[in-house]
């Protein structure tokens, strides 16, 4: 299985990446004692599980012109003492590479992965915050269905003590831990509402979808508009696509606004059942392997409406966004509006490790329906508006004003939906050309 998303700049519980489990394999023989000492050594057996996986795997055959082979002779030549020495060997070695998205990823952080982009946590449903004028862990959404919503849990609420021990001077990552814990256990949560004194409430902790599609109905002059974010192309995310759409259908909308600023990928398995959604047929996405091979996913004729829609994106859009945003546009099924994308053009397997942790492992490179390499380009809006730093300071400080008419991008959008203006932006669809000679080289 695999995963597209950008490297995020915050922690890694905002990485995404479809999980697949993989067996320790041999790629040579060795010597009974190199053989031994890996069964003896289980730091060292988990570096060479890694060197493996990369050298069956990664996208750049020369390994961005490195000798992976002295690479394996130099990481099995070394005595570890404990595995925090083989996981600093193993990334020192990855970073030859050249290339952020092949990651060696910790046991703690291979568990933040993977719940990620499961589209589900095991917590009591809420998100926080330390707000920026008291200090005090504030909640600032609680999450439907949810074990805080149940318990009447609300935004403004502030978390004074966690289980009895105090938030003052603590961080929302140290308190996410604390309130995290194995589904069916009770966490107590000290509550302070205005107009209302200290309170104790006792949660029991559950497995909670994430929503990462909201939608709504929008009334523009005489339109009336679906507005769909989608915030990460989680396990989850196709199947509250489908519900959006469906929903927003029988509304009898007249056009879409799918937002997908800010989105910085995830599963490449969800961008495509997504992209089926709004595309009846022809090309989504092309990969090609480090041996040239190449496989096109197409639509499927199960598209959900046809009715017109304009894509919203921006820098921070990558990845699946690119894939979704480059085959409506590709297709002249959708008129794209913004910022020029990431530009991250790579596929990535996740695998996990014999001991917990896991491996990143870039395998293909992708191209659009038109065969145009997105990387460190990214996708050109067919309508280009960038926000300015006040504009995106104002969006920033008002989330609410995303999507209305207080939004540049959405007002742009609104405009074409409102003057029927998606005829001007249709393109011939070329012929593809692509290749084969393009994964040879160092693709970063």
């Amino acid at each position: 299985m695999q995963y597209i998303k950008r490297l995020s700049s915050l922690q890694l519980a905002l990485f995404g990446g479809a999980i697949a489990t993989t067996s320790f394999l041999a790629l040579s023989p060795w010597c009974g004692s190199v053989r031994a000492a890996l069964m003896q050594n289980s730091p060292k057996a988990l570096v060479d599980e890694v060197w493996q996986l990369v050298a069956r795997e990664y996208v750049d055959g020369t390994f961005n012109k490195t000798d992976w082979q002295a690479t394996r002779q130099d990481l099995l030549s070394r005595e570890y003492t404990n595995r925090e020495q083989a996981y600093a060997a193993v990334r020192v070695a990855l970073a030859k590479l050249n290339d952020p998205y092949t990651r060696f990823l910790d046991p703690k952080q291979y568990e933040a992965l993977t719940s990620q982009t499961s589209g589900e946590v095991t917590g009591v449903g809420i998100r926080m915050e330390l707000n920026k004028q008291t200090k005090r862990l504030t909640v600032v959404e609680t999450i439907q269905n949810s074990p805080a919503v149940k318990a009447g849990v609300k935004a403004g609420d502030k978390i004074v003590a966690i289980d009895g021990k105090p938030t003052q001077q603590m961080d929302v990552q140290a308190a996410s831990s604390l309130i995290r814990g194995k589904a069916g256990t009770p966490v107590t949560l000290k509550i302070e509402r205005q107009g209302k004194s200290a309170f104790d409430l006792r949660l029991t902790r559950a497995k909670i979808e994430l929503p990462t599609v909201t939608y709504t109905l929008k009334r523009e002059g005489n339109k009336r508009v679906g507005y769909i974010s989608l915030r990460e192309f989680s396990a989850h995310a196709s199947e509250q696509m489908q519900k959006a759409i469906q929903d927003l259908n029988r509304q009898n909308v007249n056009a879409y606004v799918l937002d997908l600023r800010d989105n910085p990928g995830g599963l490449l398995q969800a961008g495509v059942e997504i992209s089926r959604m709004w595309l009846n047929k022809g090309s989504i996405v092309k990969t090609v392997d480090r041996q040239g091979a190449s496989q096109e996913i197409p639509a499927n004729r199960t598209a959900l409406t046809q009715r017109p829609l304009v894509v919203l994106v921006n820098g921070n859009s990558a990845s699946a966004s690119e894939i979704l945003a480059g085959a409506l546009q590709d297709h002249q099924r959708a008129v794209v509006v913004g910022s020029q994308t990431f530009g991250k053009a790579l596929v990535q397997s996740v695998h996990s490790l014999s001991d917990g942790s896991g491996l990143a492992v870039t395998v293909a490179h992708y191209y659009t329906p038109k065969g145009t390499d997105i990387s460190h380009k990214g996708i050109t809006p067919d309508i280009k508006i960038d926000l300015n730093e006040a504009q995106k300071r104002q969006l920033a400080a008002n989330p609410s004003s995303i999507g209305t008419r207080q939004d540049p991008q959405y007002a742009r959008a609104i405009s074409v939906i409102t003057n029927n203006s998606f005829a001007q932006f249709k393109k011939p669809l070329k012929k593809p050309h692509i290749s084969k000679r393009v994964v040879e080289r160092n693709q970063l």
